[in-house]
């Protein structure tokens, strides 16, 4: 399987510049307002020349048209919902692009995990765990519980990338890429100094800790997913 790594709320290009040096795979540009770690399209769009990556546009409530203007406006590869996005509205979106979609779930108990898989499984390309926060979408640190995924692992749809976010650091990657085996880890605030201010050393060692883990997954190949 393959394992890639998301470093999410860039404000910056001198970050996005740091993050393709330490190898990593995505970009992640927050286009939802109230976020501490929000950017304009044009801000997301100089992230994404500034890397030369693929870049992830995180967005929560907008609709379908709306959305595909944006991604095509930032040069936007996958779009990352975060709200309470319909499957009609996943189902508009790839009638309007050929980007990925990945749709965020706020994991409150475990046993949502893999009726969530289940619910968004030939509807999107990727489904992200995040830790729940009632106040805040995505980038609050906050962990889902990683013993209830590793309990399901098996049972993970295989048409679907297993995106794993939400209290992710340097000190802690290598333990959840070898126990959740995901497809791609996601890191925001674990690589910062203040919220959309990154720490290009901590990028550094997510990156490398991260790769690091990575043999262990060709042990076994069952839980091995198409890469989308």
């Amino acid at each position: 399987m393959s394992l890639r790594v998301k470093i999410c709320g860039l404000t910056r290009e001198r970050d996005a510049a740091a993050v393709a040096a330490a190898g990593a795979l995505y970009v992640g540009a927050v286009l939802v307002p109230d976020s501490p770690r929000a950017v304009r399209p044009s801000q997301a769009r100089r992230i994404f020349e500034a890397a030369g990556l693929p870049l992830v546009i995180v967005v929560a409530d907008r609709e379908p048209d709306e959305l595909a203007k944006v991604a095509e406006e930032t040069g936007a590869r996958v779009i990352q919902l975060h709200g309470d996005e319909s499957e009609a509205v996943c189902r508009r979106l790839r009638e309007l692009g050929d980007w990925e979609l990945w749709k965020a779930v706020r994991v409150r108990k475990g046993d949502e995990i893999l009726p969530a898989a289940h619910r968004w499984s030939g509807v999107v390309d990727g489904v992200l765990l995040d830790g729940w926060h009632p106040r805040q979408l995505g980038g609050s640190g906050v962990r889902f519980p990683w013993g209830a995924l590793e309990a399901i692992r098996r049972e993970w749809p295989s048409d679907l990338s297993l995106i794993a976010a939400g209290g992710l650091n340097p000190d802690n990657v290598e333990e959840a890429v070898r126990r959740l085996r995901p497809h791609v880890v996601d890191v925001s605030s674990g690589v910062e100094h203040a919220p959309g201010i990154k720490d290009p050393e901590a990028i550094r060692s997510f990156v490398e800790r991260a790769a690091s883990a990575y043999p262990d997954l060709s042990k076994d190949p069952e839980d091995d997913h198409p890469a989308h």
